[in-house]
C-alpha cells in the first residue's frame, strides 16, 4: 500500500513514465509497472500512450468528498462573525437537506428584531433567501418541484412563471433575496457557498426587519454577503469567481 502511495505522490510531482516513477520512488521497474497498471484500472491513475501516467478521476472524486466532509460551520464561523460585526444583523448559514433548508449556524443580530429560526431548524426553500441560493445551479424542473412542494398547502405569493423568472434573474446575479415571503416583516440577502468541485454546498445570509432593510440597504449588502460567501468557498477549495 505504501509503495502505491509513493507512486501516486511521484506522479503528482510530475513523473510520467514508468522509468521516471521508478527512479523517483526507488521501486523496481517491474513492480512500478504492475502497481501503476493496477491503480489505473481502479481509476486512481490515468494512462495515455506517448504521454504516460497522470492522476485519475477517482482521486479527484475523493478530494471533493474530503472537501464536503470538512466542517463547514467551523470554517464559516469567523467570516460570519466578521459579517455580523459589520452589519449588526442576524447571520445564517444553511444547507439543503431533503429539499428543505436546514440551518447549520446562526449569529443573532444586535437590533431589537426577532428572527424565527434556530440551528437545526428547517424552512421551505422557495420562501427563504438561503433556500433560493442553495438551488441556483439546479434545473428549472427542480425549481418547479420546490415551488409545488413548498406551496402545496399554502397560497403561493407569485405564480410558477414568476418564480422561474425570479430564479433566472438571481442565477445571473449570483445572489438571492427574501422580500417577505417567509415572514412579511423580515428581509434577507443571501449568497451561495461552493466547494472544490464548484458545487453549491451551503449559503450565507444577512436578515433583519424591514425597518432596517429597505431596498437601498439590501442592495448595499449584496457585495458584503457575496464577499463572505466567496471567502468561505475559497476555504473549501472553490475557484475564485471571474
Amino acid at each position: 500500500m505504501l509503495r502505491g502511495l509513493d507512486i501516486l505522490e511521484a506522479i503528482g510531482s510530475g513523473a510520467r513514465t514508468v522509468a521516471d516513477i521508478a527512479a523517483v520512488t526507488g521501486i523496481s521497474f517491474s513492480t512500478t509497472h504492475r502497481l501503476a497498471s493496477s491503480l489505473a484500472e481502479r481509476g486512481y491513475l490515468r494512462f495515455e500512450p506517448r504521454k504516460g501516467y497522470s492522476l485519475g478521476q477517482k482521486l479527484i472524486e475523493l478530494g471533493f468528498t474530503a472537501y464536503r466532509e470538512v466542517d463547514i460551520r467551523k470554517i464559516a464561523r469567523p467570516y460570519m462573525e466578521e459579517l455580523a460585526s459589520r452589519t449588526h444583523d442576524t447571520i445564517h448559514l444553511a444547507a439543503l437537506e431533503h429539499d428543505e433548508v436546514t440551518y447549520l449556524d446562526k449569529i443573532p443580530g444586535k437590533r431589537a428584531v426577532e428572527i424565527s429560526s434556530r440551528i437545526g431548524g428547517r424552512k421551505p426553500v422557495c420562501s427563504t433567501g438561503v433556500g433560493k441560493s442553495l438551488i441556483l445551479d439546479r434545473s428549472e424542473d427542480f425549481w418547479l418541484h420546490c415551488y409545488r412542494k413548498d406551496f402545496s398547502t399554502t397560497p403561493a405569493p407569485y405564480s410558477a412563471t414568476e418564480w422561474l423568472t425570479r430564479m433566472r434573474t438571481y442565477t445571473s446575479l449570483g445572489y438571492t433575496e427574501d422580500i417577505g415571503e417567509n415572514d412579511g416583516s423580515i428581509r434577507c440577502v443571501a449568497a451561495p457557498i461552493r466547494d472544490g468541485s464548484n458545487r453549491i454546498v451551503a449559503a450565507v445570509s444577512v436578515s433583519s426587519a424591514q425597518a432596517y432593510m429597505d431596498k437601498q440597504r439590501m442592495h448595499s449588502l449584496i457585495r458584503e454577503v457575496q464577499a463572505t460567501a466567496n471567502a468561505i468557498s475559497a476555504e473549501l477549495g472553490a475557484r475564485s469567481p471571474a
